[in-house]
């Protein structure tokens, strides 16, 4: 038992599937066992935090009637949208601002600037500009995400060991070849990982895009049902949320793993 229990607590020491797999099921197990605690033990009002049994009901009914998929559709419409204009412009400048200092001195300033921005504050002058339609919310997702994007994407360029580009430098490498076959490479097992932790904020500023003006989504979905004290919906459009995202960021992992084998080790 003392020799399992060093090992499991060993830093960066592997453990078996089954034990991860268990460990992830225990604590989920032990969220719902306290939720139906709570809820069926009186502990709270059920108005305002449903117990299981009503929010598996509202699902059902929702998935039936089919304005959850409506609405998740129309959330994933938008945050797709968003997140990959985003990322396709920031993948590039974030990575040629953490390797070449001239573009680090053109960007950095206003970049810096912008990130301590609070989206949200800016959804008035969005409304204004563009409208309470699709682009509005993509609008926010932009804005929301690209700016941080940027500064991630700098981090991992930056962070290139000096030493790969003098080995190839040595070894007689162009200066294209030193970006597409040392730089690129080196980064992108980072960039998925930015993306990983980048797509989390995009669902938070498509619920606050949803919340303040729109017809449909899950954040519409969420603020019309708290308008109508319906608590069990309102879980219904949170748990959708954490299972797409949970789904994204699997694809994201897979894509790192299929994509990037050189990454495995990290």
């Amino acid at each position: 038992m003392t020799s399992s229990l060093d090992r499991i607590l060993t830093p960066r020491r592997e453990i078996s599937a089954a034990l991860g797999n268990g460990a992830g099921i225990a604590v989920a197990g032990a969220i719902v066992l306290g939720w139906c605690i709570a809820t069926y033990g009186g502990l709270v009002d059920t108005t305002f935090c449903p117990p299981p049994h009503q929010v598996v009901a509202a699902f059902w009914k929702t998935l039936m009637d089919g304005s959850l998929l409506k609405n998740a559709w129309s959330s994933l419409v938008v945050i797709n949208v968003g997140f990959v204009l985003s990322s396709i412009i920031a993948i590039p400048l974030g990575i040629m601002m953490g390797s070449f200092r001239i573009v680090q001195a053109a960007l950095e300033p206003v970049v810096n600037f912008m990130r301590y921005l609070p989206v949200t504050s800016m959804l008035p002058l969005l409304i204004l500009w563009i409208g309470i339609g699709i682009e509005e919310k993509i609008a926010v997702i932009f804005l929301g995400t690209f700016f941080q994007q940027i500064v991630m994407f700098s981090d991992v360029s930056a962070q290139v060991p000096k030493e790969l580009f003098n080995a190839a430098y040595t070894l007689g490498a162009k200066k294209r070849q030193i970006v597409f076959r040392v730089l690129l490479p080196a980064t992108l097992p980072g960039v998925i990982d930015t993306l990983r932790v980048t797509m989390g904020w995009a669902w938070t500023y498509l619920v606050v895009a949803e919340l303040v003006a729109s017809s449909s989504g899950l954040g519409y979905m969420s603020m019309q049902a708290m308008r109508g004290l319906h608590a069990d919906l309102i879980f219904v459009a949170i748990l959708v949320i954490g299972f797409l995202g949970l789904v994204t960021d699997q694809i994201f992992k897979w894509i790192k793993l299929v994509a990037l084998p050189w990454a495995r080790q990290r």
